[in-house]
């Protein structure tokens, strides 16, 4: 039996019950001190005190053992959403977050904020070798911290081997698959109307980027297909399968 798994079940029926550790030692009989000791996975408990502690919480010792044997879902993973400008992936990241009650990081912003640059100006100032190696570590340093999160990535990150094989090691992937007309609109939806001013060819350019990117998308684990989908829709059909 892994006393942590155990401590970890003890601790969430205790903060369901919204009690302080005290309140528990109250209730069962067990001193605070010991119980924290049994949170933390050092507390070698009797049968007879983990009986009273079990019952305190209005469960039972075998309940317990139960939750603390159980293998750990999916969901525990890390949820990284793919796809290129305007699928949807901050909105639907944010959205999903909340839903589960975990965090949500945007990958650019935490390169920016390593970098200490904006991203147009990490490219125009070091070149892409030097925001490859800044992303790497970023993603390693986020995957490395403990708990579930979702993740919402930059669009090109399926061109890195190296990073993109890291993300799929540790993470649950999503692909937020949409056609082109749905990317763009969403961008103009945004108040985004650069790509239309500054490049007449950038819904051109934006169909072969996405036919180039297809197949390294389609790596992911999961596919799900927004075009027809809103929002709460896209969000329940990860949910159903990460």
């Amino acid at each position: 039996m892994d006393l942590a798994a155990v401590g970890s079940a003890v601790r969430s029926h205790r903060e369901h019950r919204g009690w302080s550790r005290r309140e528990l030692a109250e209730q069962s009989g067990v001193s605070e001190r010991f119980l924290a000791l049994l949170e933390t996975g050092d507390g070698n408990i009797s049968l007879r005190r983990f009986a009273d502690v079990a019952v305190a919480l209005g469960t039972t010792p075998a309940a317990l053992l139960t939750v603390a044997d159980a293998p750990s879902p999916a969901s525990a993973r890390p949820v990284a959403l793919l796809g290129v400008r305007g699928a949807g992936k901050s909105a639907v990241g944010t959205a999903l977050a909340k839903k589960r009650g975990i965090p949500f990081v945007e990958l650019d912003q935490q390169i920016e904020a390593a970098a200490g640059l904006p991203l147009g100006e990490v490219f125009a100032t070091h070149g892409e070798a030097y925001y490859r190696r800044i992303e790497r570590e970023v993603l390693a340093r986020l995957l490395a911290a403990p708990g579930p999160m979702v993740l919402a990535t930059g669009g090109s990150i399926v061109n890195d081997p190296v990073n993109f094989k890291l993300l799929r090691d540790h993470c649950t992937t999503v692909w937020l698959r949409a056609r082109p007309e749905d990317h763009w609109n969403r961008v103009v939806a945004q108040g985004d109307r650069r790509p239309m001013a500054e490049n007449p060819h950038a819904f051109a350019e934006l169909r072969a980027l996405m036919a180039a990117r297809e197949k390294l998308y389609a790596r992911a684990e999961h596919t799900v297909d927004t075009s027809s989908l809103r929002l709460p829709q896209v969000v329940a059909a990860i949910a159903r399968v990460a």
